[in-house]
């Protein structure tokens, strides 16, 4: 049993080398188009980086490609549109971009394409997360949603113990508006089912579940 589950993870990483490389060689005219118009339309750094939860409970600087306005934008939203933030804080901390004043209207079109999330390739290749794994949370959402749902604490151990992944068995789901509790669950279930022909299965799909959302 141990050396099976050696052997996956070695065929793992492998995977996430191998396809990091693959898709930031193949991407990057599209990588570089991005770069531009994001520098170009507003004031600010190309990259956002956060820190997130890694194997372990370790804490990383996750990268993504910025899709929102320079400056404490959590603490803008929560001064100056009180109603969009509990709103925000209530959906499990995300906001329909059509509603988010935080998000620049470059930062829309990348986000619809899931364009912003390709710098996280970056973190893949430094071992920080996988390509498939539970959603890459933060620390104090990891906290506040073990508040809200008490009886989730089983699930947030378990996404504390591993990679968190650019795509996962959620978000290749086909069902998008998961509260926390759901998303977890469907965590909980890849990481305790994980295998190769999962993996695979997953990073199948991730393309056409992309597809279907623009």
């Amino acid at each position: 049993m141990k050396k099976n589950k050696l052997y996956f993870r070695l065929f793992k990483r492998f995977i996430d080398i191998l396809s990091s490389i693959f898709l930031i060689i193949l991407f990057s005219p599209l990588l570089l188009i991005t770069i531009i118009f994001i520098k170009s339309s507003s004031v600010g750094p190309v990259f956002f980086k956060q820190k997130r939860v890694t194997r372990n409970g370790q804490q990383f600087w996750m990268f993504k490609f910025r899709s929102m306005y320079t400056g404490d934008n959590d603490k803008r939203l929560r001064e100056n549109y009180p109603d969009l933030w509990k709103k925000y804080k209530d959906a499990g901390w995300k906001l329909p971009m059509s509603e988010d004043p935080r998000i620049t209207p470059i930062g829309k079109i990348i986000r619809a394409t899931s364009i912003d999330e390709f710098p996280q390739l970056i973190n893949v290749l430094k071992g920080e997360m996988s390509l498939v794994g539970p959603r890459a949370y933060r620390e104090e959402e990891l906290q506040e949603y073990q508040k809200k749902y008490p009886h989730t604490k089983k699930y947030i151990d378990e996404i504390r113990s591993v990679k968190p992944g650019i795509t996962g068995l959620w978000q290749t789901s086909g069902r998008n508006d998961l509260n926390f509790e759901q998303r977890a669950q469907l965590d909980s279930k890849y990481i305790r089912n994980q295998s190769i022909c999962n993996e695979l299965l997953i990073i199948l799909k991730t393309p056409f579940c992309m597809i279907s959302r623009w």
